[in-house]
């Protein structure tokens, strides 16, 4: 039989090797799904009693013949009759499983094939590709023949007799890479590995126990001995039932998907849904601790265990694409060539449920249980802390979840939710706009001093050192209500939850003029802005203080893309707060002596700097050799 493809242009070929598929590569992916459609289906006629027959070997085998340079392969599936190829392969777009799932809409096996053009794919690496098949049906074989133009060749075959289907490229020349054993193994781990049905290709070494030799202590000797590689797992962790796994069987299954990563990951998420979509598989909790520069693209998306991509915007929301492990949904709508996501209802709906199985368990891990002194979130906080910040900051519906089992942190370790450290401070840090506020350090080493000062008032200081700090600052300020957040160094501890009452001041206005310009005389009026206050005498003479408005929203300015950038430009600015109740001070004021004065400034000033570490350089040089001078 000789005939012409029924299709809609002559110019098919060329849009197929250029512009249908993204990349040539994945026609691999695609022959081999259709082998695997052709075994389930078999399958599936065997389990409804139309096939009668032994189903046998059903694996199916990838060969290289570098010598004849072609790649075949081969299945034992349902094969096709003459009529079949005449309607499955000869008019192009018309999909097979489509037909079929139409007559067996309660088949129990997955059929990968959606478009009827997946087979064409072959021709993007092929000069000329032959089909060789045999229905499970009692009729002839056929043999059909292309050379990547509208014209086509089929026979009946009559030298095969096996059940099935054999697919031969006939490589070109430009695609000689696709001879080649390495770069075939590569594309089958990469696309078929976790396929529902086993795929053979070549021969792997193993040790094994010798038969005939043993060594002196009567036991057998390990010998190398090769056979046929399988290259997939037909029955991957995420297709099994939770119940059955242990956490070894997760963590194996997590270094089977990322063999370079090894971290253990924190816990799993293991999803099993099948109403109102379809959707199966494993998220894992990489460990984010302080980087908002994730190594992403981590999620792999498979369609009935083909591997389809693990760029899933979309699929997953953005906050989740710092989890790691494996989606399988035969719901997500992709296009003709499998490569790209497109957007609808379903992948929406599939994208909030993930999102709600996560809240679900962190919520679920935030109970403490019977004996238990922390829960096991507080055990994974420091290591999962920026992702909830990050699923917080980006989708209101997590965060409202969230709110509920976040953790803030004390400087000394312990652990409180929102709700129970508003209730530990709320008496004695309200100030006097009854609003509550909670001091924090960015930390804990570099700001000690000042959170001694709070603590020796009273208050309870929060370690808050994430890089998404102070974008979540501001959050947390909106869904709290009278709540305000305050860095230690942001202010004087008199200042940093302000009362009704006050310091009486030892100097009066004149003297307050006077010793005003002799301490700006000293300083970098660029960079400190100086500030006359009444403190506690015990207080130091001198402190450095940032504005927190100015600080978190440069830093906000820094970790976002932009619309803030008037606030990342602005110059880094302090205050150097002068305690006019201190003696020193007094001290300076009384200085007849105008050398003397204005070494006593620059050391008091420089100690100040030395306790925010803004003392380097040249200026640290000189306050050690002015220090010795002194003493």
């Amino acid at each position: 039989m000789q005939g012409k493809l029924n299709v809609q242009t002559e110019n098919i070929f060329p849009v197929i090797k250029k512009f249908l598929y993204s990349d040539h590569e994945i026609f691999l992916r695609e022959l081999i799904s259709n082998a695997v459609d052709a075994t389930q289906k078999l399958k599936t006629l065997s389990t409804r009693g139309d096939f009668k027959g032994e189903l046998g070997d059903l694996t199916i085998d990838v060969k290289i013949d570098s010598k004849k340079k072609t790649l075949t392969v081969s299945d034992r599936g349902i094969g096709m009759t003459a009529d079949e190829v005449e309607k499955y392969i000869n008019q192009i777009a018309f999909s097979g499983v489509t037909d079929f799932l139409d007559k067996y809409k309660d088949s129990h096996e997955p059929l990968i094939g959606h478009f009827g053009l997946g087979f064409y794919s072959a021709f993007m690496v092929s000069d000329k590709v032959e089909i060789f098949t045999k229905s499970w049906k009692d009729e002839p074989a056929q043999h059909w023949s292309c050379e990547g133009n509208p014209e086509f060749s089929m026979v009946e075959d009559k030298k095969k007799t096996d059940r099935g289907t054999d697919i031969v490229l006939h490589i070109a020349d430009d695609c000689k890479e696709f001879l080649e054993e390495g770069t075939i193994l590569q594309l089958l781990k990469k696309y078929c590995r976790f396929m529902p049905v086993p795929i053979r290709f070549g021969e792997e070494t193993v040790w094994v126990d010798s038969e005939t030799d043993c060594d002196k202590d009567g036991k057998p000797k390990r010998v190398e001995k090769k056979q046929p590689r399988i290259i997939n797992d037909p029955e991957p962790a995420w297709k099994k039932s939770p119940s059955s796994l242990t956490d070894e069987d997760y963590k194996k299954f997590y270094h089977e998907l990322f063999p370079m990563n090894f971290e253990e990951p924190l816990f799993q998420i293991h999803l099993n849904v099948d109403y109102p979509f379809n959707l199966t598989g494993i998220l894992y909790f990489p460990k984010v601790r302080k980087t908002i520069d994730p190594n992403r693209n981590k999620i792999q998306l498979y369609c009935n265990q083909v591997f389809v991509t693990d760029q899933v915007e979309g699929v997953v929301p953005d906050y989740l694409m710092l989890l790691h492990g494996v989606l399988d949904s035969p719901d997500i709508p992709l296009n003709v060539s499998r490569s790209y996501l497109q957007s609808d209802g379903n992948v929406k709906k599939i994208s909030q449920h993930i999102s709600k199985k996560v809240a679900d368990k962190l919520e679920e891990m935030s109970k403490k249980k019977e004996g238990e002194e922390k829960s096991a979130l507080e055990e994974k906080w420091d290591d999962i802390k920026i992702f909830v910040q990050y699923g917080m900051l980006t989708d209101e519906k997590f965060c409202e979840r969230a709110m509920k089992f976040y953790l803030l942190k004390g400087v000394d370790g312990t652990y409180y939710t929102l709700d129970s450290y508003r209730e530990k401070i709320k008496a004695l840090q309200t100030d006097k706009d009854k609003t509550v506020c909670y001091l924090y350090a960015s930390n804990a080493e570099e700001e000690h001093a000042y959170i001694e000062k709070a603590k020796e008032k009273g208050y309870d200081v929060l370690l808050m050192d994430s890089p998404l700090e102070s974008h979540f600052i501001n959050l947390l300020e909106q869904k709290i209500e009278k709540s305000r957040f305050v860095r230690v160094d942001s202010d004087t501890v008199e200042k940093l939850i302000p009362h009704d009452d006050s310091i009486p001041e030892k100097l009066s206005k004149e003297e307050k003029e006077k010793l005003q310009p002799i301490i700006e005389g000293e300083v970098d009026k660029q960079r400190f802005t100086v500030q006359l206050e009444s403190l506690e005498e015990t207080d130091a003479p001198m402190q450095v203080t940032q504005s927190e408005f100015m600080r978190r929203y440069r830093e906000m300015a820094q970790t976002s893309g932009g619309g803030m950038g008037f606030y990342g430009e602005l110059p880094e600015n302090y205050n150097l707060v002068v305690n006019i109740n201190h003696p020193l001070i007094g001290r300076v004021l009384n200085e007849t002596d105008t050398e003397k004065q204005k070494e006593l400034v620059h050391q008091l000033t420089d100690l100040a700097l030395l306790g925010n570490g803004l003392l380097k350089g040249e200026a640290l040089s000189r306050f050690l050799k002015r220090s010795v001078e002194m003493i």
